[in-house]
C-alpha cells in the first residue's frame, strides 16, 4: 500500500519559483560566508535549479567585519562578469545595528534595497542601546528597516514582534528556521510569526553550499509551505 506524504521540501513543491532571496552571503570573501567565486557560481547553479529569479547578496557591516561600499560593490562587479547565469542579481548589505552603523548611518553610507529598504540585524542575546529609538530614527530619514531574521533573536517574544510590528518594521524570514535548521525554539517562533501574518520577505541567510542543499532538500508540511508561499515580497 502506498501513502502520499505531507510533506515536501522548498524544490519538490515548487515553492521558489519565481521568488526573490532577499538574504543571502553569496558575494565571496568579504565575510563569513562564500570564501570564492567558484563556490558563488556553483551556489547560484543550485538556486537557479532550485527557481530562484532573483537574488540580493547581502554581506554583512558591522563593527568585526566593517566592509566598505566601494569595497563591495568592487567585488560584486567581479562576480557580476564572472556569472553567466539567469538570476537577477542584486547588491545590498546586512547592517548590524552597532556603533559603526550610527557613523555610517550619518553620512548615508547604506547598502539598501530598492533605495529605501534597509536590512538591519541585532546581536541574537541582546538589544542595542535604544533598539526602537534607532529603528524610528531610521524610519524618520525614509528608510524602511527590514529586520533579518527575527525569529532567531533570543531576547525577543511574541509581544516584541507585535510591537514593532505596530511601528511599522518589516520582517524577513530565514528559511532554514521553518524546518528546525536552528533550533527548536526559533523554529517554533517563525512557526508563530507565520501564523500571524507578519512576514514581509524571505530569505535563505546562506552561508554556504551545504547550508543550502538542507534548506532546499529538508521535508516540511503543507501548511508551512503554503505559509511560505502567501509571504507577500516573496516574488
Amino acid at each position: 500500500m502506498f501513502f502520499l506524504s505531507k510533506k515536501k521540501n522548498l524544490i519538490e513543491s515548487g515553492t521558489l519559483r519565481g521568488t526573490i532571496d532577499r538574504h543571502s552571503h553569496i558575494l565571496p570573501g568579504v565575510d563569513d560566508g562564500i570564501k570564492t567565486i567558484d563556490d558563488s557560481l556553483k551556489l547560484l547553479d543550485l538556486m537557479e535549479e532550485a527557481g530562484v529569479a532573483e537574488v540580493w547578496l547581502t554581506p554583512h557591516i558591522m563593527e568585526d567585519i566593517p566592509n566598505t561600499i566601494d569595497g563591495l560593490k568592487a567585488r560584486f562587479e567581479q562576480l557580476l562578469k564572472a556569472y553567466k547565469g539567469n538570476i537577477k542579481l542584486h547588491l545590498a548589505a546586512e547592517h548590524m545595528l552597532d556603533n559603526l552603523f550610527s557613523e555610517r548611518f550619518a553620512k548615508k553610507e547604506l547598502l539598501t534595497m530598492e533605495d529605501d529598504l534597509l536590512l538591519v540585524e541585532t546581536s541574537y542575546f541582546n538589544p542595542p542601546y535604544g533598539f526602537e529609538n534607532t529603528l524610528k530614527e531610521i524610519m524618520s530619514k525614509g528608510y524602511r528597516p527590514l529586520l533579518a531574521h527575527p525569529e532567531r533573536y533570543k531576547y525577543m517574544d511574541m509581544k516584541d514582534y507585535a510591537r514593532l510590528k505596530e511601528a511599522g518594521v518589516l520582517f524577513q524570514l530565514n528559511l532554514g528556521a521553518i524546518n528546525g535548521g536552528y533550533s527548536p525554539e526559533t523554529q517554533k517562533k517563525a512557526k508563530k510569526i507565520l501564523e500571524k501574518g507578519w512576514y514581509n520577505f524571505f530569505g535563505s541567510d546562506v552561508h554556504s553550499i551545504r547550508q543550502y542543499k538542507n534548506i532546499t532538500s529538508t521535508p516540511i508540511s503543507k501548511k508551512l509551505i503554503k505559509a511560505v508561499e502567501s509571504i507577500p515580497g516573496a516574488i
